[in-house]
């Protein structure tokens, strides 16, 4: 076997992803960087920081994978994948403020190294950026769809800050926050594709369900990372959303499934400041492992990861729908 045909058998279907649009991952690339050139230093050295920190570029590529799927043939796609990186960019710079966050995959935060205000306002620069780029299509509904999104989101933080410590949640809410605050720019990234590509509303609402399904899919697995992956792996500190009181659904899992005293010992982590004890998240993991609330936790995201599978199968079978599909099992299998 030659040494090409070992590295394609590692390849894992986000790196096929990335090769199959890498000349338009290339020119996002340079719309990015050439829109947060700023007089005032702190904008693009804020930016540049938090946009190369900020993980996989997984959204963008979905914007021009699912345009690509649907047969577009103009450049508008390039501008609208840089405009949902942009949103994306500027979440990241605002939850980790609101999350007091100083890691973010292996590298300190922008609020960590430059200070909340800092963040909070390149942040907002970054939003208007985004908005800026979204004339390209000349699309009313590109518009909507994208601005609907940044609502969504910024409800979604809203609703996390009133469950936050609220160990007794149902798992609807869970889902109101996480479709809110990641399933929602996945669902757009994809729509907004279809929606340039001037195809049948039926297909843009697939595309549509297959990124909200996705995005969901993606943030429950990374809930259950924060209990079960190691720091080095996953690039953050582990066990924050524990110490943040965040109830995501393995916590939901293991409670509804503790015996009394059990249920206590989370009452008392989340309702009482002492999630920061690592004795306390120890024994949360131990808990999990009782209640195999891991292994539930990724079953459901299986079950969510099917559903996105079944909305891509209105589309002609090709390449590129093929590797939107292998990137389904990529997300609920990842370990980072």
């Amino acid at each position: 076997m030659s040494a090409a045909q070992i590295e394609i058998s590692e390849a894992t279907p986000l790196d096929t992803l990335r090769t199959y649009v890498s000349s338009q991952l290339s020119e996002v690339d340079d719309v990015i960087y050439n829109l947060i050139k700023s007089k005032v230093k702190l904008i693009p050295e804020i930016s540049v920081h938090t946009i190369a920190s900020g993980g996989k570029r997984l959204r963008p590529m979905l914007t021009l994978a699912s345009a690509n799927m649907c047969g577009y043939k103009g450049s508008a796609h390039i501008d609208l994948a840089a405009s949902v990186e942009f949103i994306h960019t500027a979440t990241l710079l605002h939850d980790d403020v609101v999350d007091k966050s100083d890691l973010r995959r292996g590298v300190f935060t922008a609020n960590k190294l430059w200070g909340n205000k800092e963040s909070v306002l390149v942040g907002d620069f970054l939003l208007g950026k985004a908005f800026e780029l979204m004339g390209s299509a000349s699309s009313l509904e590109v518009y909507r769809v994208l601005s609907h999104a940044s609502g969504v989101i910024s409800e979604g933080e809203v609703k996390q800050l009133e469950v936050t410590g609220k160990i007794d949640i149902e798992e609807s809410e869970y889902f109101e926050v996480i479709n809110s605050k990641t399933a929602e720019l996945f669902a757009a990234a994809c729509e907004i594709g279809g929606v340039i590509a001037g195809i049948p509303e039926k297909e843009v609402a697939s595309l549509r369900s297959y990124g909200m399904n996705l995005g969901c899919a993606f943030q429950i697995i990374d809930d259950a990372l924060d209990y079960s992956a190691k720091q080095e792996t996953l690039g953050k500190n582990i066990g924050d959303d524990f110490r943040e009181k965040k109830v995501t659904l393995p916590v939901i899992i293991a409670y509804k499934n503790a015996t009394g005293a059990e249920r206590k010992f989370w009452q008392e982590s989340f309702d009482k400041n002492t999630a920061d004890n690592p004795e306390n998240f120890n024994k949360a993991i131990l808990l999990m492992q009782q209640a195999d609330a891991i292994n539930e936790t990724i079953k459901v995201a299986r079950d969510i990861a099917h559903k996105a599978n079944q909305s891509l199968q209105i589309f002609p079978d090709s390449e590129i729908r093929q590797i939107l599909l292998d990137i389904l099992e990529f997300v609920v299998g990842r370990e980072f």
